[in-house]
């Protein structure tokens, strides 16, 4: 049994290697000897989406911590509004979840949301942000894992104002990617289109839509970078809402024609 696991595990380290190499290019020793441990230990598919390489640094989903969950046979998570920090008219909510990893043990954490570190085009899902964040922050503390969640940046989730200096079509010298293991953002989005399955078509209306501009090229890139943030996130946590909106674009086409 133990040579199977170790066996599956190298397994999938080398497809975990060979995936975040053709998303990311060449990765750092450190960069790739984390997603090692991170692969051997936990599990972790990038495949799944359960790992993203941001600015150098690995991050863990949403979604990769619940399969994380349903590994280790999680015995149950509860989640609770603390009242006396939220305020519903304000937008502002705050949540603590308990993860039970069986009926006696049992990992808190906490997690907050208000309209200053959520996205505008997620204006209104303060409370569903904030529960997630917290689910995501008690399960990092139930299975030791020393990586912050996507869904906690909070400040990726703040669209920054348009900046005419830097456009997605004219990137830095870096070429829109991967100097010092950093992401392409082309390469995240395409990931992110394979994995839950969207239309490519209408997440580039989104996407410009979302960036104010009439055509994608035309955004800077820290607009791109928070769209596809912003993209990953809805559907991690929300994806009928996410297809409802891309079709929508759909829609819009049709009468204007």
């Amino acid at each position: 049994m133990g040579f199977r696991v170790a066996r599956d595990g190298s397994i999938r380290w080398r497809a975990n290697i060979r995936l975040a190499r053709s998303l990311w290019g060449p990765l750092q020793p450190v960069i790739r000897a984390r997603l090692k441990d991170l692969t051997l230990k936990h599990g972790f598919d990038v495949a799944a989406g359960d790992l993203q390489l941001l600015d150098g640094n690995w991050y863990i989903t949403h979604a990769g911590l619940l399969r994380l969950a349903v590994r280790r046979q999680c015995f149950g998570i509860r989640t609770t509004a603390i009242r006396q920090f939220s305020d519903s008219l304000a937008n502002r909510w705050v949540f603590r979840a308990t993860v039970y990893t069986s009926r006696s043990k049992r990992f808190v954490g906490y997690g907050d949301a208000d309209t200053s570190n959520v996205s505008c085009l997620m204006r209104g899902a303060e409370m569903r942000i904030a529960e997630t964040r917290a689910v995501n922050r008690a399960l990092r503390k139930a299975y030791g894992i020393g990586l912050c969640s996507v869904e906690e940046l909070g400040y990726l989730y703040s669209r920054p104002e348009k900046s005419p200096e830097k456009k997605f079509a004219s990137p830095p010298s870096s070429g829109n990617g991967s100097s010092n293991g950093q992401p392409r953002l082309r390469d995240r989005l395409c990931l992110l289109i394979r994995q839950h399955q969207l239309d490519p078509t209408l997440v580039k209306r989104y996407a410009a839509d979302f960036c104010g501009t009439q055509e994608l090229r035309e955004a800077s890139r820290d607009l791109v970078e928070s769209f596809v943030t912003t993209l990953a996130h809805q559907a991690t946590t929300d994806r009928d809402g996410l297809i409802c909106k891309l079709n929508s674009y759909g829609h819009r086409e049709a009468v204007q024609s």
